[in-house]
């Protein structure tokens, strides 16, 4: 399976996996729970989305054929990407868990949804490839 069809797939996982357990807290916990998962989905979602999209630079500095400043540039380039993302991140949940006030349980199980869809998936990889 190619890479970008295997990303596309993971996403499209962990999207139903966020909305079902956003679902599931719905029923058991109540609406601030839910808006707690769904919106630690939307956290993992904007890395996971940075991350698929960043790294073509990474794949640049590891080739072959750039300079020692070319690299260097890279690597300053992704780094700075990276500090950006997670401060973006921890700037968001901040502002979810302290002044919207949703539950960081919630939260948790939210980001928790790549993760979850990544297991689906090699479950579903391993019952295909069952010898």
């Amino acid at each position: 399976m190619q890479p970008d069809l295997l990303l596309q797939r993971l996403w499209r996982t962990a999207v139903v996996v966020c909305l079902l357990m956003g679902a599931v807290a719905l029923l058991i916990f109540g609406v601030s729970a839910a808006a707690g998962v769904l919106s630690g989905g939307l956290l993992i979602g904007i890395s996971f989305y940075h991350l698929a999209t960043g790294t073509g630079d990474l794949a640049a500095l590891v080739s072959g054929g750039a300079t020692r400043a070319e690299k260097r540039h890279i690597a300053s380039r992704v780094a700075l990407k990276l500090a950006g993302r997670y401060a973006l991140l921890g700037f968001l949940a901040y502002v979810m868990i302290a002044r919207l006030r949703l539950h960081p349980l919630g939260l948790l199980a939210g980001a928790s949804s790549v993760a979850a869809a990544a297991f689906v998936e090699a479950a579903r990889f391993l019952a295909k490839h069952r010898v």
